[in-house]
């Protein structure tokens, strides 16, 4: 199984995106959402692009879930996006989740 860091050498740290993806669960959904998230994690991590994807729960929250990614390019990022594993965990979600995805993108400032 590979583990977070899907692909270091694909590209130099200062052209790479960066994601930021919170979800919030429901208090009484909290199990569910854990294990839908993670359905996400081996598909992704073998996606074209992918340097790293990791999913991350809050201690002192439960409910807050955090996903931190690397990704080659925005195309590769926004095919990601459009992945029919994510679709589904996003259909699946919505019962789950307290509030849509916000999810966010960040390049290097040097």
């Amino acid at each position: 199984m590979r583990g977070p860091v899907c692909r270091p050498d694909l590209v130099p740290i200062f052209m790479s995106i960066r994601v930021v993806a919170h979800i919030t669960s429901k208090p009484d959904t909290v199990d569910q959402t854990r294990e839908l998230l993670m359905t996400l994690i081996l598909p992704t991590r073998i996606e074209l692009g992918c340097i790293t994807y990791q999913l991350f729960q809050n201690e002192a929250d439960p409910t807050d879930f955090t996903f931190i990614e690397e990704w080659t390019s925005d195309e590769d990022l926004n095919s990601h996006l459009q992945s029919d594993h994510l679709k589904q965990v996003a259909v699946e979600g919505a019962n789950l989740f307290a509030a849509a995805p916000d999810i966010r993108r960040y390049k290097l400032v040097e």
